[in-house]
């Protein structure tokens, strides 16, 4: 039987912001966080841990994530709403435990060649990177994460193996994340690929520990989103109007939009908790911080309005 209601990630403030040209000051993304949370967005990845040498659209993540704490902690906003952040290394989780988030993120790629493109390092090193953040995750009682990147297809490879790709998932659950997002990263996946990909990881892994991360490079996003639904898969990584791409990812688009997700969901009476009405009115606002249009479909043109009867 499957699931009535489904959880959405939202991906705007981190996956979104941290390829767009204009950089937004810190009191506009806590009003972009203000905002999605007001339109009940309960996980919400609020930034990144990483040198603003490398990406300076998360500079100033530790202010943002301080000043979203202060308006949970006066009622501005709902407490219920989960905060996380990217982590890439031990430095980065330091700087996470004294922003005082209870959640991190960590991230692999399924491709040698964009392991060491984005994170300069091979996919053996950047796993031996995570034993220390998992320790001090551990000692801290912080809840962690999972990302694999590139899991459909590689911009420097081409198509990735699917058992390479299983692999790194049960080494990432022997590392001890709670919940590992399986990531089209260039939007290059197609449904045969979501339903082969994910009925094989479904036999090492528990769905619900799977979650579903889909870019909208050629337009296949939500089709990939219900595949994976179909198979039982509840939660997916979103981002306001679809705002993003990958800095290290030639070609790629932003992440689905959440918009437009929700719209899908709503269409099919699966609860999201999401205020779909709220949704679309920060869309035009963000679309004016940014400096451009996003490219959602239903942040365009919103919900249906009649026109009235034709005389």
């Amino acid at each position: 039987m499957k699931s009535k209601s489904v959880v959405i990630v939202e991906m705007g403030l981190r996956d979104g912001l941290q390829n767009e040209k204009h950089v937004l000051d810190t009191d506009t993304r806590v009003e972009f966080a203000r905002r999605l949370i007001d339109a009940g967005t309960k996980r919400v990845e609020i930034g990144s841990f990483v040198s603003p040498t490398w990406v300076p659209q998360m500079a100033g993540t530790a202010e943002v994530v301080s000043k979203v704490f202060t308006l949970q902690k006066n009622k501005v906003v709902s407490k219920k709403a989960e905060l996380s952040v990217l982590v890439p290394n031990e430095r980065g989780m330091l700087d996470a435990i004294a922003s005082g988030v209870k959640e991190i993120a960590i991230f692999a790629a399924c491709s040698e060649s964009f392991s060491k493109k984005n994170i300069n390092c091979t996919i053996d090193e950047s796993f031996k990177r995570f034993e220390p953040v998992m320790a001090l995750a551990k000692k801290h009682k912080i809840k962690v994460r999972g990302y694999l990147s590139t899991c459909f297809g590689c911009p420097f490879e081409g198509k990735v193996p699917e058992a390479r790709v299983v692999k790194l998932a049960q080494r990432m659950l022997k590392l001890g994340v709670y919940e590992l997002s399986i990531g089209d990263t260039i939007g290059v996946a197609d449904v045969g690929q979501v339903r082969s990909l994910f009925a094989k990881l479904k036999k090492v892994v528990p769905a619900k520990k799977l979650a579903g991360h889909f870019h909208d490079t050629r337009g296949q996003a939500l089709a990939n989103i219900l595949a994976a639904y179909d198979l039982g898969i509840t939660v997916f990584d979103t981002s306001l109007g679809g705002l993003g791409g990958c800095p290290y990812a030639p070609g790629a688009t932003g992440n689905v939009a959440t918009e437009d997700v929700v719209y899908m969901f709503q269409g099919m009476g699966v609860k999201t908790g999401l205020n779909l009405d709220k949704l679309l009115e920060i869309n035009p606002w963000m679309a004016e911080k940014i400096q451009h249009p996003l490219p959602s479909k239903v942040g365009k043109v919103g919900k249906l309005k009649p026109l009235g009867k034709v005389r």
